[in-house]
């Protein structure tokens, strides 16, 4: 296990002892201290900031080739360092079931691998040139240092997802972590040994550490992940500065079961989309439309389904661990009373295990009969809930699917390819996903519409997030325009106002 003999940061290619305030970390499975972290000061920041301008300066000048080689050997790296410590830390520090912990971290290497041979293909474009003997095209260039600002659900693999796109583009990064993943987080950052010195650092701490970052004028960009009362607010500091940012900020996906459904697949899909790590996933889906026709049968499958799953220590055989914290418990227990308070109806679950007294767990969760008036069908729960309402149609499930403030991402079963192809053109979210919820792609861009966040992780738009343009014009053979100054007497107005041509 990650167990410095004091707290620390990371500036590539050390550990650095920390002076800053001293964090405990707490189990959410146990309540028990897990170990202890020290939040980075400002003087430290700005040490960490200076040694990435000049390991930064000579990154970028490095040829494609060398950034991918370097990128596929951080990929080996992963693959080939046992990562069942870092596994540990994160199931012992959020309560992440271990195989989903160990799956996070086994699943990062692919996108070095991706971005590595993205950055390969430089991309640029030659347009059509406006005159002739000129030689016009578009080039893309590193933007400078970036700041990756990660949530606690998956703190290793969405922080590879910006990262390696990061460094692909030519940037050196700085990463602030979770409070709440921070061990897991520095224990994993040793898989950089292959970049050049202080090209990376972790720097631990508050949203105090992040503000410093974002603010900084060594700093060129932002990436975060979180919540969008603070994805709000980073966006807001990073425009305030003119600095590029990429906001993934959650949502209440909804999903839709058709009257076409293949029942046992989507109930069995439903379950996973729904609690899945204990719900604590952005894309999780927390509002589900059911077709009328198919509601009482696919209701009876889901609970059936949800029964089978074990409640416990993620270190434990279990699917369910704790919520990441009393507040996140406290906040689904809100939700789901002010949904019993209007009329509706707990199938299974809806409170806290009587079998675990210790830890901030909660039952998997289903609820029927649930009406726009609930404030769980218009927040993000963030929790082992699915809250499911009864629709006549297809049409009225894609409207109401739509009735919400956020658009990350939407599921839908069915049989039929018009509702598939329906509902990917309908749907007012960044992803659909049909018959498989929560998949992603390294080549194909992940995001959200509305107030689910701007900008793109993964795919092109993931790599040009972290590299700006440049218009390049080049006439190969010198001449004297006759658009340049001095203007012919003949193209001035006459004294009466007629322009001569």
């Amino acid at each position: 296990m990650f167990t410095p003999a004091e707290p620390v940061f990371y500036r590539h290619p050390d550990y650095v002892r920390a002076k800053g305030a001293r964090h405990t970390v707490i189990n959410p499975a146990t309540l028990g201290e897990e170990g202890v972290f020290a939040a980075a000061t400002v003087a430290e920041l700005d040490s960490v900031l200076l040694a990435a301008k000049t390991a930064q300066s000579e990154w970028k000048r490095l040829d494609a080739k060398s950034r991918a080689t370097i990128l596929h050997r951080i990929a080996n790296r992963i693959e080939a360092t046992d990562m069942r410590v870092c596994a540990e830390l994160m199931s012992r520090e959020m309560g992440k079931p271990y195989p989903e912990a160990i799956g996070e971290v086994a699943n990062c290497a692919g996108a070095f691998r991706y971005f590595a041979e993205m950055a390969r293909d430089e991309a640029g474009k030659v347009a059509g040139t406006t005159q002739a003997g000129s030689f016009q095209y578009a080039r893309y260039e590193a933007l400078g240092t970036s700041v990756h600002i990660m949530p606690f659900n998956f703190p290793i693999l969405l922080m590879c997802w910006t990262v390696a796109a990061s460094l692909a583009a030519g940037n050196a990064c700085i990463i602030k972590p979770a409070l709440a993943t921070t061990l897991s987080t520095l224990e994993f950052m040793q898989v950089f040994e292959a970049l050049p010195e202080g090209l990376i650092a972790c720097m631990p701490g508050g949203a105090d550490v992040a503000q410093h970052l974002i603010a900084s004028p060594l700093t060129h960009a932002v990436a975060f992940t979180g919540s969008v009362t603070a994805g709000k607010a980073v966006a807001a500091a990073a425009a305030s500065r003119m600095k590029p940012a990429v906001i993934e900020a959650g949502g209440s996906d909804p999903m839709i079961i058709t009257a076409h459904a293949p029942l046992d697949v989507a109930a069995a899909g439903a379950v996973t989309a729904a609690f899945h790590m204990s719900g604590q996933v952005c894309t999780s889906a927390e509002r589900f439309f059911v077709i009328d026709s198919v509601h009482d049968a696919f209701i009876e499958k889901f609970a059936t389904e949800a029964k089978r799953l074990r409640i416990g220590n993620g270190l434990t055989k279990a699917e369910i661990g704790p919520l990441v914290s009393a507040a996140a418990r406290e906040k689904v227990i809100r939700l789901v009373e002010d949904a019993k308070s209007k009329g509706a109806t707990v199938v299974l679950g809806g409170k806290i295990p009587d079998s675990e007294p210790v830890g901030w767990y909660y039952e998997p969760t289903i609820l029927t009969g649930c009406t726009p008036d609930m404030a769980i069908m218009q927040e993000e729960c963030f929790g082992p809930v699915a809250a499911v309402a009864r629709v006549a149609d297809f049409d009225e499930a894609i409207e109401r699917a739509n009735d919400s403030p956020f658009g990350l991402g939407a599921s839908v079963f069915t049989t039929s390819l018009e509702e598939a192809m329906a509902a990917a053109e309908r749907l007012e979210s960044g992803m659909v996903w049909v018959n498989n919820p929560l998949i992603d792609n390294d080549a194909l861009p992940f995001g959200g519409w509305k107030a689910s966040g701007m900008g793109r992780e993964l795919g092109r738009q993931g790599l040009d997030a972290f590299r700006r343009s440049k218009m390049v014009i080049i006439d190969h053979k010198p001449v004297i325009h006759e658009w340049w100054y001095p203007y012919p007497d003949s193209w001035f107005y006459a004294e009466g106002g007629r322009k001569h041509v």
